[in-house]
């Protein structure tokens, strides 16, 4: 809806807001790891990154600090074979994305990203190494993106429909239904049931998001800081000084 609101983290979840620029978060996650380090605190950060992310620098800074002092940190990349529209492997002439993880003296592994089990596996292995002080690891999810990379994105002109056919069979939701149905832990009417009830909560939050009061103009201003600096204060009543008198 525009609000500002839509940014705020609930207390309970350890999570840094949504950020749009590209490989700049893995160097956030290795700060608040190292900074939960020196607090004693026994945790680690995870940073969830496309393929594309690892050609920015901010990506290698990351990777080095961490290797270096050995800060308890997940670098979790998603590979889905397209930086938007170009290929890996005119990214990187890399034969695998966790390989570079060797560079900077901490493991690389890759796994298969639409293998729920696997990935689960592979991330609660490098928390433990990240908890029990041996340092970063790489993940390299390899998984494929069906759809465009946004709205503006036509995925037609850069891949064939013969190669996404290919990925489809390997579709993480359908491998993971058949999975829990051949265990006896999923059928028809469970999918159903939980399916309508996702509708139901997604429902509830559009009509509560579409009743609330809209946000006034000041929430641009302070929903940034816990306490906003003096200079960002003079924009704020500077600006709020401009739409009284455009009222006027």
């Amino acid at each position: 809806m525009g609000s500002e609101e839509g940014q705020r983290v609930p207390s309970r979840v350890n999570v840094f807001p949504i950020a749009v620029p590209v490989g700049t978060h893995p160097l956030h996650a290795v700060g608040a790891s190292w900074a939960a380090r020196l607090r004693g605190e026994e945790t680690c950060a995870v940073a969830y990154f496309g393929d594309g992310a690892t050609s920015e620098g901010d990506f290698h800074e990351a990777m080095n600090f961490a290797g270096v002092f050995r800060t308890p940190t997940i670098f979790f990349c998603q590979n889905n074979q397209y930086a938007i529209s170009v290929p890996r492997k005119k990214q990187t002439a890399s034969k695998t994305i966790a390989q570079k993880a060797v560079a900077y003296g901490f493991p690389g592994i890759q796994v298969d990203g639409n293998d729920i089990l696997a990935v689960y596996a592979a991330t609660k292995e490098a928390r433990e190494r990240a908890l029990s002080g041996l340092g970063p690891t790489l993940i390299e999810a390899v998984t494929y993106r069906f759809g465009p990379h946004t709205t503006a994105d036509d995925p037609t002109k850069y891949r064939e429909d013969s190669e996404l056919e290919e990925w489809k069979k390997l579709d993480p939701l359908l491998r993971t239904r058949r999975y829990l149905g051949s265990r006896g832990l999923w059928d028809e009417k469970t999918e159903n049931a939980l399916r309508a009830e996702g509708e139901s909560i997604v429902a509830r939050a559009f009509q509560e998001a579409e009743s609330a009061p809209p946000a006034g103009p000041e929430a641009i201003f302070t929903s940034l800081y816990a306490e906003p600096p003096p200079a960002l204060k003079k924009q704020m009543e500077e600006y709020l000084a401009f739409l009284k008198e455009k009222e006027s």
